[in-house]
């Protein structure tokens, strides 16, 4: 079709560690090892922000409830989180990957994607340097790290996960229809549960099926988001490695231990909020000019409230000013569990420019 975009061909890896905070803490804690064991609080107002595959078994997830955790794996053991850690790992292994390529785009502390279509060791094959960082990663950090190789980011998103944990798949070129097409929608990455069963009411199961539909019935049926359904689904996402991945917002949130309804109480949590964020405004050297306060209420529903200002702010005092007005505008019908300020429309926002700076590059050897 004429208006199907232009396919960019490189080698991606993308690299994800194997339940990287629980296997930093069985590493470095060897009576944890082969136990269930989650990362986060144990309070009933606390939330797993890990688990091991041990207690993955169980059905313990991120992000969900300690409480829950506790309930599914009765013998599951909970740990505190200690950060500064993963990141002195997550560090040790970024400077694996830089020995390879400067074409590193960091997704989190325990993944990202690596463009090797052109790297240090003029290496030819993207299935062998994925397999050599993977090999290196253990061998300095004693940890396990995944590996998905293709075409494009997107691809290989989705092979890291298929042979998890401690393995790599790789998706050449002559193969990304075919995968595509026998791919489960809900693998497809970026389509979360809703959008997921949405596409089941539309007869959507696969990506063949995705594939059936016509760019206007996506465009229809799901929006702005159809045209990038249209696209992946036949093998196309030309969004490239980025180095230097543009900071988009910023903020911070607290959840409180006990639910809270009184107003006074609410604005003195904000004042440590707002004072968070401009620590983190001072590191990152960035201003804004949205402010969003996020409520999370008794009853678990969440609502947002934003307002973009004409002038650029950094500080805590205007943050503060700008939450409490965000509190200010409707009445509570619930007592409030968690408060949260992010910061937005910063001046540093190239989204426009980045556009314009995709280098293409056909391949012509193999993966």
């Amino acid at each position: 079709m004429s208006n199907e975009s232009h396919q960019v061909s490189r080698k991606i890896i993308h690299v994800d560690m194997d339940a990287f905070y629980a296997s930093v803490e069985q590493h470095d804690n060897p009576s944890l090892r082969g136990k269930p064991i989650a990362v986060g609080g144990s309070s009933k107002r606390g939330v797993v922000a890990a688990a091991s595959y041990e207690a993955r078994k169980y059905g313990v997830r991120s992000a969900m409830p300690s409480v829950t955790a506790a309930r599914l794996c009765p013998h599951l053991i909970f740990v505190k989180h200690r950060f500064d850690r993963y990141k002195e790992v997550s560090n040790q292994i970024r400077e694996i990957f830089h020995d390879y390529t400067d074409l590193v785009e960091p997704l989190s502390l325990d993944e990202a994607y690596l463009d090797v279509t052109a790297n240090k060791f003029n290496f030819p094959s993207a299935t062998i340097i994925a397999y050599e960082i993977r090999r290196r990663i253990y061998e300095t950090t004693g940890l396990t790290a995944s590996a998905g190789i293709s075409i494009n980011k997107f691809i290989a998103k989705v092979a890291s996960d298929i042979n998890k944990p401690n393995g790599q798949k790789t998706i050449t070129p002559d193969q990304v229809v075919s995968f595509l097409e026998k791919l489960e929608i809900r693998k497809f990455y970026g389509i979360g549960k809703v959008t997921a069963d949405k596409m089941y009411q539309h007869g959507i199961f696969t990506g063949a099926d995705l594939k059936s539909k016509s760019l206007e019935y996506l465009a229809e049926h799901f929006g702005k988001s159809g045209r990038h359904y249209f696209n992946i689904v036949r093998g196309i996402h030309n969004s490239p490695v980025q180095p230097h991945r543009i900071r988009k917002s910023l903020g911070a949130e607290r959840t409180f231990a006990e639910n809270i309804s009184s107003e006074l109480f609410m604005k003195e949590r904000l004042q440590q909020i707002a004072g968070e964020i401009e620590k983190r405004i001072e590191k990152s050297d960035v201003t804004g000019k949205t402010v969003t306060l996020k409520i999370k209420y008794s009853d678990f529903k969440t609502q947002t409230r934003s307002i973009t200002l004409p002038y650029y702010i950094r500080d805590k005092e205007t943050i503060l000013r700008t939450a409490i007005e965000l509190l200010e505008q409707d009445r509570f019908r619930e007592s409030v569990r968690l408060l949260g300020i992010t910061l937005s429309n910063l001046n540093n926002d190239q989204s426009e420019q980045d556009e314009h700076e995709i280098e293409e590059v056909q391949l012509d050897f193999k993966f």
